[in-house]
């Protein structure tokens, strides 16, 4: 099957530079997708959005590139419900990639545990409006009910200006709740600001949320720009994620978010992203929790000694 990108879709960086900070290792990019390629794995009738390819085979070679050990791959919304071609990922990984599966309430007790088995290890519930169709909180607490009991996890992706509407949700969950990109704060607003210090209160209160400190490209007003001769993009993103990372050492996750999707103004440079790190994590152990041992913990915890 042919798709058509959506006009003005900007595809992934194909030339990232090598970054200057190095990963520990066993480092861990845990928040990363795959786009089909669509005539393999085609895109959800329902989507918002068409992408460019974007194959297993082109992640793990960021991966590689990059100086990560793993992946955790998350469904994208272009694919809906569709778990394919995150699963198709997660089979070839050779056990180096875990996923984040997006469900109905359809889903069978057998389609969950192929997916267990498969490496899948969490459910994303979405609330940016512009990427999803609204779905009952009803269904979405029947679905975090029934992945519980095997050891899941619930993946929520919202913006800042909607946290308060939907607290009592997110606290009533009754599993392990990790907030993709800190909840995407306006970092145009002050970092010890109200609008920020509900998501640090978020955090402070219920144990069981985590934070992703990551796509400082797609919360930036300063952009990828170099300062004074150094790879330090982003900027004005590092007080919030310093703020995340110095307070929950042991909530902290981060990823490159690649292939990027829906980025508007520039793709960024991979290199740059993973440089971004010792920016918000600047000591060898605040990086090794960060980038292997939260990850570790959440999605191998078997490998664990």
């Amino acid at each position: 099957m042919t798709f058509e990108k959506t006009p003005g879709w900007l595809d992934w960086y194909a030339g990232p530079s090598k970054p200057a900070f190095a990963p520990p290792p066993g480092a861990v990019d845990a928040h990363c997708h795959v786009f089909g390629p669509g005539d393999l794995f085609p895109f959800a009738p329902e989507r918002k959005y068409t992408p460019c390819d974007a194959s297993k085979d082109q992640l793990f070679a960021l991966r590689d590139h990059l100086g990560f050990a793993r992946n955790v791959v998350v469904q994208a919304t272009c694919h809906g419900a569709d778990n394919r071609a995150m699963v198709d990922a997660l089979k070839a990984s050779q056990g180096k990639a875990r996923g984040v599966a997006t469900v109905r309430r359809s889903v069978t007790d057998a389609e969950l545990a192929e997916m267990n088995a498969a490496g899948v290890r969490g459910v994303r519930f979405n609330f940016v409006k512009r990427l999803v169709d609204f779905t009952p909180k009803d269904e979405l607490m029947e679905i975090a009910s029934r992945i519980a009991p095997l050891g899941w996890h619930v993946v929520i992706y919202f913006e800042a200006v909607d946290l308060p509407e939907l607290w009592d949700f997110f606290t009533a969950l009754p599993t392990t709740v990790v907030v993709d990109h800190m909840g995407r704060p306006d970092v145009a607003k002050p970092v010890d600001g109200p609008e920020f210090g509900l998501f640090l209160k978020f955090m402070r209160q219920h144990g069981n949320v985590w934070s992703k400190v990551s796509c400082p490209e797609r919360l930036s007003l300063t952009g990828p720009r170099a300062l004074d001769g150094e790879r330090a993009a982003y900027r004005d993103v590092v007080p919030f994620a310093r703020a995340v990372v110095d307070e929950f050492p042991d909530r902290v996750l981060w990823g490159t978010d690649w292939p990027h999707p829906n980025l508007k103004d520039h793709m960024p440079d991979d290199g740059l992203l993973v440089d971004f790190i010792p920016h918000i994590a600047p000591t060898a152990d605040l990086q090794r929790r960060l980038l292997v041992d939260n990850p570790m913990r959440l999605y191998w915890p078997e490998e664990r000694t």
